[in-house]
């Protein structure tokens, strides 16, 4: 199996609801998105997919996410804006919008040291 991955970054505002402490309140972050595509055979020029493209597919979904307040977002009305959550909101949309690219796993980094890793296995 081969694996490519990708980075980009999005900032965003929060708060976590029925979260007793600091992150209740509302705060911000400087979150890092890490996209992983996989494939079992490479394509006519020996690639899973151009990293060109993968880039374009995950800034597109943080375009829409970046320098929001996530909790007025329609998604996250529904579900609560942890790391956890935003990792599959990001995994589905993209898998919803390019079901040609075959998404392994997306990693959302809240800060240097935490982060959250959505798959669908």
């Amino acid at each position: 199996m081969f694996t490519i991955k990708v980075k980009s970054e999005f900032n965003s505002a929060h708060n976590l609801r029925g979260y007793k402490g600091k992150c209740e309140e509302l705060h911000g972050h400087n979150w890092t998105v890490e996209l992983a595509v996989c494939s079992e055979k490479l394509d006519k020029t020996g690639m899973v997919v151009d990293f060109k493209e993968v880039k374009e597919a995950l800034n597109e979904i943080l375009q829409a996410l970046d320098h929001k307040y996530l909790n007025e977002l329609k998604y996250f009305k529904k579900n609560n804006p942890t790391s956890e959550n935003i990792a599959k909101y990001i995994f589905n949309e993209i898998s919803e919008r390019r079901p040609d690219i075959s998404i392994k796993e997306v990693t959302v980094w809240e800060t240097d040291s935490s982060a959250a890793t959505y798959s669908n296995n």
